[in-house]
């Protein structure tokens, strides 16, 4: 046998309790034959030697924005603006250059009012800079956007009577005109006059993100939402992820998720129980391991930043302690489309930030299965971001798997502390009580919410410092190395539904690695951040090669 790569001399950290360590791994065919004495005498048409360098399995984010992030390399950013003036230059010089799109919109992105000491726009200094040219500004949270005068009025939401849609709010001042800050469900009235992207927009926004990603070792990541809500691009979105993979232009394996308002009702024989789906049928698990639809994903709530999220007491913001959040729909109503989702055949990613987000993602995710019995891809909670004390064991039992972020410890930590007190911020985006009471802990960035970065959220989770440096959260909620590398391997290949083909340097699993300056269960805590991803392979082929 001859094999299609040896790579040899390296420190594998295999993330298989069977096998720990080793040496060296042939790849045929694009997955893995064998380890060390297996293959170390095979001919090979490439050999590599790593010199001692680390190989780890390729990193799998599970909950990040590719779109998204793509666009966003080609827009306006926002998040380096180290004022409110600087932020208005930024898009003064956008406005001001020629309207390549023939859209006339002025598109920025990266704001976070957390770095202009919890100031938004102006939005009368936003219609003198934009000149009449109609500006959308994304929040980094995505649950928050601004727009000017100019947007608002092409949306018909300028006037002091018009009315909040369900699930968000377009706030205004005292005398009711707009501030142009624009929250949750609100922001679809400015999407709608973008949307949806030519597809040509969207694989080149993948080509870009993806790009990035396999710089940064992942080989892996579950797009959380597309095709609808506020949170698509294109009713059409899964045409621009086939494209991309028949182009070359996707770098990493894609799991993409339907936001559940993609879904519609289906039809067929009178004694079938369709539910809601996609045409023909075609539900979770559907496609290749290059690209594959994975659960519906469903937004139950806000988030914290924006104080949006439904949580059980009131934050400590600016609301005199009567701001509780709320929903993005009736609640019975999402209960009733999640259910008719799952019955079909789909499993469920519900969003849920705050505690009462929680209560009901985790009610109606047991009644979901108690009905209609487990999925071969396991229900999730994205962000899990409030989890009592009490959620811990129901979770464990049920099987299932959390999604906490903790790239947002470092840019968010402070704020979302100031928001919920400290008390309550013990109870935010957990680690080792999730491990500890037997939860599935899948590592993920939400980006570009946060840095996507995977050796700085390693870092993240092992020591949860905050801009200030306090320790985020809960003192003993950090991970060990080892449980953090876990969460972006073996953990997310479980989360995803494809530990059989992912997550550990294993024979007969897929060929994806990560090449490291070193190993994040060896240096000091404070260095695992700082360490270079050297090469990345995707089925034995290397998508980033700095070696």
């Amino acid at each position: 046998m001859k094999l299609d790569l040896l790579i040899r001399n390296a420190r594998i950290i295999t993330m298989d309790t069977a096998r720990p360590a080793a040496a060296a791994v042939g790849v045929l065919n694009g997955r893995i034959v064998g380890l060390d004495a297996d293959v170390a005498h095979l001919p090979a048409a490439e050999t590599v030697d790593l010199g001692g360098a680390v190989l780890t399995p390729g990193f799998n984010d599970t909950h990040c924005h590719t779109t998204w992030f793509g666009l966003g390399l080609a827009e306006t950013d926002v998040s380096g603006a180290a004022d409110m003036e600087e932020l208005y230059t930024l898009l003064e010089t956008a406005a001001a250059q020629p309207d390549t799109t023939g859209t006339g919109w002025v598109m920025g992105t990266g704001f976070n009012q957390v770095d202009h000491g919890g100031r938004f726009p102006d939005i009368r200094v936003l219609d003198r800079i934009c000149a009449g040219r109609p500006l959308y500004l994304r929040h980094n949270s995505g649950h928050m956007a601004v727009a000017n005068t100019a947007a608002l009025r092409l949306a018909g939401a300028d006037a002091p009577d018009f009315p909040d849609p369900a699930g968000g709010r377009v706030v205004r001042h005292p005398d009711g005109t707009p501030t142009g800050l624009l929250q949750e469900t609100a922001q679809r009235l400015v999407q709608d006059l973008v949307q949806p992207y030519p597809l040509a927009a969207i694989e080149a926004a993948l080509d870009r993100g993806t790009a990035r990603y396999a710089r940064e070792g992942i080989t892996s990541f579950t797009e959380a939402g597309i095709g609808g809500g506020w949170i698509g691009h294109s009713p059409l979105e899964l045409a621009a992820y086939t494209a991309a993979l028949r182009d070359g232009r996707l770098h990493a394996r894609a799991q993409v998720m339907p936001a559940l308002d993609a879904l519609h009702q289906l039809t067929g024989h009178a004694d079938d129980d369709a539910g809601l789906g996609l045409d023909l049928g075609i539900v979770t698990g559907f496609g290749c391991d290059r690209l594959s639809l994975g659960p519906a994903k469903v937004f139950t709530d806000g988030s914290l930043i924006s104080e949006t999220a439904a949580v059980a007491e009131p934050y400590c913001g600016h609301d005199h302690g009567t701001n509780t959040g709320y929903f993005q729909d009736d609640p019975e109503q999402m209960r009733s489309r999640i259910l008719s989702a799952y019955r079909s055949g789909w499993s469920i990613a519900a969003h849920a930030i705050g505690d009462r987000a929680v209560d009901f993602a985790l009610d109606v995710l047991t009644e979901c299965q108690r009905t209609y019995g487990r999925r071969a891809v396991p229900n999730r909670i994205e962000h899990a971001s409030i989890t009592r004390d009490e959620h811990l064991p129901k979770l464990a039992a049920a099987g299932i798997a959390v999604t906490p972020q903790a790239g947002f410890f470092a840019t968010l930590g402070d704020a979302m502390t100031a928001s919920l007190g400290p008390d309550r911020a013990r109870l935010a985006y957990r680690g080792r009580s999730f491990v500890d009471a037997g939860v599935l802990l899948a590592g993920s960035s939400d980006r570009p919410v946060a840095d996507g970065n995977v050796m700085r959220c390693l870092q993240a989770f092992v020591d949860r410092r905050s801009g200030s440096g306090d320790v985020f959260g809960g003192p003993d909620e950090g991970l060990t190395p080892y449980q953090a590398l876990a969460a972006y391997t073996v953990n997310a290949a479980e989360a995803t539904g494809r530990r059989g083909s992912l997550g550990s340097i294993t024979p007969g699993l897929l060929a994806d690695f990560a090449v490291l300056s070193d190993s994040p269960l060896d240096v000091p805590t404070d260095e695992i951040g700082d360490i270079q991803v050297r090469a990345t392979i995707l089925g034995g082929e290397f998508t980033h090669n700095a070696l």
